[in-house]
């Protein structure tokens, strides 16, 4: 039992998730859970409810971090929080990934609680071009500055999000974006990110450390796409867009107000369109947190596990289909 600032007492396996909708925070969540945690989850009120947090097993409490005072009575009786919220694509990056982390931040200090868990973005301290990544960076500071306890977590990227992007298009014949980039980024698994941070979160070492989370392997979006061709078994009908036309684009969208955030997305792309890599050493982090580096998925596995499934699911469809057919 560890003492709050307030006097009251709360249990160290008391977590409130952040963003816990968002395909980092269900897998946070469903670990957190999974291992014994007890989760309440914050989510901004919804027309379709996250029930599938509560079927789960977790405390659902609405607040918006665009709303600091709905703040403070999602925290009581919490002893950790873990940040993976993010702003919708609709929304000014600064309103949910700033504004609303400060006043998050803030109401935490003032509420005692014993560990604040930030997830950011590998490299952001080295392009202040690209608004999100220098908001990170800012965030990154103002937590460190804040006197709490913190680990902040930079990711590379996941591999959830290469499924709709490149796994599904190639499996249903779509054109598929690209660049000839040599941008290499080493995609995780969200479970093996929801699998370490729950070790951070135990591991004192990890107490006000910065740690950075990265795939097995850095991967170009050429050798992506080749992994899918070869695990679908079939080609991809590759856009290729280049480097110019969305630099090109930003200036365009710069001229307009109303399209400014839109701008600043664009010159996230262009850091991911760059001569960059997105990736970094694990074994010291590895070590630190008593991992076994063979236990991280690869992106081959992560990508073989899907098609193999949904080729099972085709090819089951395909044979009720014919069965159906001859018994008409």
């Amino acid at each position: 039992m560890v003492a709050a600032t307030s006097g009251t007492r709360v249990r160290a396996t008391s977590v409130l998730v952040v963003g816990a909708t968002g395909t980092l925070g269900r897998q946070v969540v469903r670990r957190a859970l999974d291992e014994g945690y007890d989760v309440r989850c914050l989510v901004r009120p919804r027309p379709a409810p996250a029930d599938f947090l509560r079927d789960w097993g977790a405390t659902v409490v609405n607040g918006d971090l665009s709303k600091p005072e709905t703040l403070p009575a999602t925290l009581v009786g919490i002893h950790t929080i873990i940040d993976c919220a993010t702003g919708r694509p609709e929304e000014p990056i600064r309103t949910v990934d700033w504004d609303g982390k400060v006043a998050l931040i803030q109401c935490a200090k003032a509420m005692g609680i014993q560990k604040f868990i930030f997830f950011s973005i590998h490299n952001c301290d080295q392009h202040p071009e690209v608004p999100l990544m220098e908001i990170k960076r800012c965030t990154e500071k103002y937590i460190a500055d804040s006197g709490l306890n913190y680990t902040i977590i930079r990711l590379c990227g996941f591999m959830q999000g290469l499924i709709g992007q490149y796994a599904v298009p190639v499996l249903e014949d779509q054109a598929v974006w690209g660049t000839d980039a040599p941008t290499r980024i080493a995609y995780m698994d969200t479970q093996d990110v929801a699998r370490l941070t729950l070790m951070a979160l135990r591991n004192k070492k990890a107490d006000r450390k910065m740690l950075t989370f990265a795939g097995p392997r850095a991967w170009t979006t050429q050798e992506v796409i080749s992994l899918c061709e070869r695990l679908a078994g079939q080609d991809a009908k590759v856009t290729t867009v280049p480097l110019g036309i969305l630099k090109l684009a930003r200036l365009v969208t710069r001229f307009f107000q109303w399209t400014n955030d839109a701008a600043d997305r664009l010159t996230f792309s262009e850091i991911l369109t760059s001569d960059t890599v997105f990736s970094a050493p694990m074994a010291d982090t590895y070590s630190l947190l008593g991992v076994d580096p063979n236990e991280t998925t690869t992106l081959e596995k992560y990508l073989q596990e899907y098609y193999s499934q949904i080729l099972k699911k085709l090819k089951d469809l395909k044979a009720q289909s014919k069965q159906g057919q001859f018994y008409i």
